[in-house]
């Protein structure tokens, strides 16, 4: 008889047992979490070096940002400009000396205005915050000595972080030197930026090319979009809130409406601190029934600019859902203060119309290609 061969069954057939893959034993819902926890850790923490460079180069950074911001708004005037066959330089030039014109002139009548009434301002604030707190210490189990204490550690911070004399020369010096950049930039940025765009472009080959061109054109649109109609609105609130502070009598109603306005380039946040100043000038000006009638006409007039002035101006391509503004402005503030706070919508919308033209056109590919035949 032959010798069985080692490990030989007759009445049995020997299978390879394969090792089984750790990952494809995960349930799929945990394999898709893990998945898109991972992508969501990248993204944060890119966009937490890019926060953290642009803050190194915080200069540059406002430089740009503002360069790009009022690049946009100044577009449409370029353009009637360039239609009237007013040659690229000349147009860019005599669109910024429009812009210094009226900044200078605005400037000028305010400051002209209202100069010798910031100092009431200050009073006026300082009253309402001393009525406002004899209303907690009167209503809420809070003492005055707990209160007192609350300010000092407020007074004893602010004064720790208060710049010296040389930090605050620096901080001058670089405001300056920044508002320079943002104006020379501005005038090559109007004379030559679409010259740029197509160059960049005519880098691209294959169907990539007609991706960017159109989200590059949506984003453009929709960063035009916001700031034209951020500052028609915050235009409007002003102009609302200012003429209701005239007809209750409230005083310093123009540095209450130059207040407004500018927190109207800070959704959700800015005008809800220019109402709260407001209703203190009221309460410390004329009493309490005035301060609730300021209330009112600034619930009243933000609530018609929520709903009805901001969808007719803004359109659908640049409306986003508060909560999505609240989170933006409170990431752009952590990262880069106030001017963060001032960037984070225009730069979440302007990602969003991209995101979603990019999806757009992805969907249009796959419904596009043809099914394979069967068989």
């Amino acid at each position: 008889m032959a010798a069985e061969e080692p490990g030989a069954d007759s009445g049995e057939t020997t299978h390879d047992v394969q090792p089984r893959n750790p990952w494809t034993a995960l349930p799929w819902l945990v394999r898709t979490a893990v998945l898109w926890s991972a992508c969501l850790v990248v993204i944060v923490a890119g966009l937490y070096l890019l926060g953290r460079i642009a803050l190194l180069l915080a200069p540059l950074a406002i430089a740009l940002a503002a360069t790009i911001f009022l690049t946009a708004l100044l577009d449409p005037v370029l353009l009637r400009l360039r239609r009237l066959r007013v040659p690229a330089a000349l147009a860019a030039l005599l669109t910024v000396l429009l812009l210094l014109g009226i900044l200078v002139g605005v400037g000028a009548l305010v400051w002209n205005l209202t100069a010798s009434q910031f100092d009431q301002l200050s009073q006026e604030l300082t009253q309402g915050v001393d009525r406002s707190r004899d209303f907690v210490t009167s209503t809420l189990p809070v003492t005055d000595a707990q209160l007192d204490r609350l300010i000092s550690q407020a007074r004893e911070g602010l004064s720790g972080s208060s710049p010296d004399p040389v930090s605050g020369a620096r901080t001058a010096t670089e405001v300056f030197g920044s508002a320079l950049l943002a104006l020379v930039l501005l005038f090559f940025l109007l004379k030559d930026g679409r010259s740029m765009w197509h160059w960049v472009l005519s880098r691209m080959t294959g169907p990539n090319r007609a991706v960017v061109a159109e989200a590059g054109r949506g984003g453009w649109q929709t960063l035009g979009a916001y700031s034209r109609g951020t500052m028609l609105i915050a235009a409007i609130d002003a102009i609302g809130i200012g003429l209701a502070l005239v007809v209750l009598r409230v005083p310093l109603a123009l540095p209450l409406a130059l207040i407004t306005f500018l927190g109207g380039f800070v959704p959700i946040i800015g005008a809800t601190v220019a109402g709260a100043v407001a209703v203190l000038v009221a309460l410390a000006a004329n009493g309490p029934t005035t301060a609730l009638l300021t209330l009112a006409a600034v619930i009243a007039i933000q609530q018609i600019e929520g709903n009805l002035l901001e969808p007719l101006v803004m359109k659908r391509q640049v409306r986003l859902h508060p909560a999505v503004i609240l989170v933006a402005v409170t990431a752009g503030t952590l990262i880069a203060g106030i001017a963060g706070a001032f960037v984070s919508v225009p730069i979440t919308a302007v990602l969003w119309r991209i995101i979603d033209t990019v999806q757009r056109h992805r969907a249009t590919a796959t419904l596009a290609v043809p099914a394979a035949p069967a068989g």
